[in-house]
């Protein structure tokens, strides 16, 4: 038995095998439904790129034509829609009643007459009401012939307006209600709208919303549940780190603009629309809303498509650039770097262009702190990094002439906005000195945020240099693979070269120093508390143990301290899940301080059996408990977020401590089945307590693992359940308008 799809197709052919003269549509069934641009051909250029993409072609050479499921429906015949004439019959008749209507009613009051029909639930046509009032003021039967095309001019009078008033207050109570509303029961506009209005409202009607936007539009309404739900998981994952301005609404944005609502232009819309729906996709992508999260992007992608239209007004940039930010977060998370490169240089070249740059210092550390991400994950290798600039060139620089200040000249970087953009060393992610921190008139919550991340790429230079000295140490033989692995670019980045030129201010422990003293003064201008801003001080926290020289003075262990901030740490992403949902690389400093737990677990343990009774003083078994209770808990937490994350995206892989307790001389956590991260900064919070040589090795064993951990999530990918396949299909399919706004984008660029 056919299935119902091809069971259609083959109906469809067999109809047009019949009948050959039967006219088809121009575009098939698949592009008029997406409302994209079909070329008519058989298969079309979008059914032929979605079969070559799902199948893995180069051509389609050879390949059947129904095998593209792409179908050319039969044309519906034109012709004026049914009901159509007996609706013109109606008025028609109605306009002769009310002819009739008039000459039988002359001399009447109009107003007591109307009160009369309202009061007993009949109908009084307004046409006649309407001639009645003007006779009453002598203006005649003459005066109606023009009253559709001027009829503001004759009901200009202040007794007419007084009586129009009456007039409309009391067809409300006769069941009038359209005329308060301008529209009629038939759908046409009354005629006290007014011609300018009414011709504003069509244009902007009359442009029709792709099948995401439509279907999804109720969720941006203020009283949805489901979009409030949406948003709450995105304000309680990413926006608490990023803190974004809100979004205004339609009402404040007019107000702002000196804008009427009802005149809003349809591209002022879409921009702000795009902002509010990549912001709850962001929220269903955290909850696993997997499906409805690509549905919420490509609903995003359909208004950014609808802005690029237009030149990007002024009024809109800031929230064109947001949403473009926004999307690249999105594609980021879901591990597309190529697509969050792409969209981050089309933020960066909005940013570069806004007018009024407000709120573009905080965009700028939010990205900055995803770059660092992005950072660590390429291990600060730009030679690794994909080639965009044949589609979407360089930010140009747009200073102005405007002269450098001191602290630019000082710490060679750049502070502005448009400035910061331009830099040719931000193109693919920011470095150097951080710039955002080194702007004052910058909000201090975004000079917190920066200043962090620039802590976070100065300690991934500082990892390649080690692991660049342990694999010269394990094979001194080998340093032309060496340097091939581990290039000198990795390890004086411009990012190194500013910290050890100002190696007092801008080192890593001065900056999470620096990043602190400005959270609290912004919670202190602001008047929020730790709970407002968990996530940051989580993150402070994290790098505050990392940096923890140790017990320098005792055995070289934990300090007190360093055991407490570890400690917050996890009972923080213990009480708060979402919170390993930040855009960037906290889910990353959650699992190192997992490993360093574990660390000292095994050293607790390993002091306990080498005591000679083998037992252990009440508080350091306290405490062992206390440590081993928040280990099993935030690994399980660790290992679920985990599963949810695309391969290449994966921290540590973290083992569970022995059920039966270890063997004489085994540690309490055997670290060495640990499926280590691919970034080396990670990688080296597992073998910290290994020799170079060990050190070496398992970083290559490690490499191995991942790629057999990706080959086997791909097959299984491929091989799973319905489900899976269609969640394939489905993110197949809106790549598609993705690629379409980024070659749309990439054509404007340059244009």
């Amino acid at each position: 038995m056919k299935r119902g799809s091809d069971a259609n197709n083959d109906a469809k052919e067999d109809t047009e095998e019949e009948d050959p003269m039967t006219p088809l549509c121009a575009s098939c069934d698949r592009c008029r439904s997406r409302k994209t641009r079909c070329d008519g051909q058989r298969p079309c250029s979008n059914c032929a790129a979605k079969y070559m993409k799902k199948h893995k072609l180069k051509s389609i050479e050879g390949v059947d034509f129904n095998e593209f499921e792409c179908v050319f429906s039969p044309a519906k015949r034109r012709g004026p829609v049914p009901g159509r004439v007996g609706q013109a019959r109606k008025a028609n008749e109605a306009i002769e009643r009310s002819k009739e209507a008039t000459t039988s009613f002359v001399g009447m009051d109009a107003t007591s007459l109307l009160q009369q029909q309202a009061l007993s639930g009949g109908g009084l046509d307004e046409i006649a009401v309407r001639q009645m009032l003007l006779q009453q003021q002598g203006l005649g039967s003459s005066g109606i012939s023009g009253l559709a095309g001027s009829d503001v001019s004759l009901l200009a009078g202040g007794s007419a307006s007084s009586q129009l008033q009456q007039l409309n207050y009391l067809q409300q109570l006769g069941g009038g209600a359209q005329a308060m509303t301008g529209v009629t029961q038939e759908g046409e506009y009354n005629v006290d709208q007014g011609p300018s209005r009414r011709v504003k409202t069509e244009a902007v009607d009359d442009r029709t919303s792709p099948d995401t936007v439509a279907a999804h539009m109720p969720l941006l309404l203020r009283d949805s549940i489901d979009g409030n739900r949406l948003r709450a998981f995105y304000r309680l994952s990413v926006d608490e780190l990023f803190a974004l301005p809100p979004i205004p609404t339609n009402e404040d944005y007019c107000y702002r603009n000196s804008i009427s609502e009802s005149l809003l232009p349809g591209s002022h819309k879409f921009a702000l629309n795009a902002s509010r729906f990549g912001e709850v996709a962001l929220g269903a992508i955290v909850h696993n809303e997997v499906s409805l999260a690509m549905e919420l992007c490509n609903a995003t992608v359909h208004c950014l498509r609808e802005c690029v239209k237009d030149a990007v007004k002024s009024e809109y940039g800031f929230e064109v650039a947001r949403a473009y930010f926004l999307l690249g977060a999105f594609r980021a998370f879901r591990g597309d770097m190529v697509r969050y490169f792409k969209y981050r240089r089309v933020c960066m070249q909005h940013l570069s262009k806004l007018e009024n740059p407000k709120g573009s210092d905080l965009i700028l550390a939010s990205m900055a702190y995803l770059d660092s991400w992005a950072y660590m994950m390429y291990n600060a290798n730009e030679k690794k990094l994909p080639n965009i600039d044949d589609s979407f060139p360089r930010v140009g620089c747009s200073s102005n002439g405007k002269p450098k200040t001191e602290v630019e000249r000082d710490y060679g970087g750049c502070c502005g906005a448009a400035a910061i953009a331009a830099d040719p060393n931000n193109q693919m992610w920011i470095q150097g000195a951080p710039p955002v921190y080194l702007n004052n008139e910058a909000p201090l919550h975004a000079r917190s945020l920066d200043a962090l991340a620039c802590a976070i790429r100065s300690c991934c230079d500082q990892a390649n240099s080690r692991f660049a000295m342990m694999s010269k140490e394990a094979n001194p033989d080998g340093a032309a693979d060496i340097a091939e692995e581990i290039p000198e670019e990795t390890i004086m980045t411009v990012t190194n070269t500013a910290v050890l030129a100002r190696e007092d201010e801008l080192c890593s422990r001065n900056m999470v120093i620096s990043a602190y003293a400005l959270l609290q003064q912004h919670e202190a201008t602001t008047g929020t508390t730790t709970q407002h801003n968990q996530g940051h001080h989580m993150i402070i926290s994290a790098m505050d143990a990392f940096l923890d020289g140790g017990d320098e003075e005792g055995s070289g262990g934990f300090t007190d301290a360093q055991i407490q901030s570890l400690l917050s740490v996890c009972n923080t992403a213990i009480e708060n899940p979402l919170l390993l949902h930040h855009g960037g690389p906290t889910y990353h400093m959650v699992s190192n301080a997992t490993i360093l737990l574990c660390h000292l677990m095994n050293g607790m343990h390993a002091m306990n059996a080498s005591n000679s009774n083998g037992t252990s003083t009440e508080m350091e078994a306290a405490v062992f408990e206390e440590i081993l209770d928040t280990f099993l808990s935030i690994r399980k937490l660790l290992s679920i977020h985990r599963r949810k994350l695309p391969v290449k995206l994966r921290c540590h892989g973290i083992p569970r401590p022995s059920m039966r307790g270890p063997k004489e001389g085994q540690p309490f956590v055997d670290l060495g089945e640990t499926l280590m991260c691919g970034c080396r900064g990670c990688q080296g919070f597992v073998l910290m307590a290994c020799s170079p040589c060990v050190a070496a090795e398992r970083a290559k064993s490690a490499t191995l693992k991942r790629e057999v951990e990706e080959t086997r999530e791909s097959e299984e990918m491929l091989d799973g359940n319905d489900l899976d396949r269609a969640l394939l299909d489905l993110e197949s399919e809106f790549d598609l308008d993705d690629d379409a706004l980024l070659n749309m984008l990439s054509s404007i660029v340059a244009a």
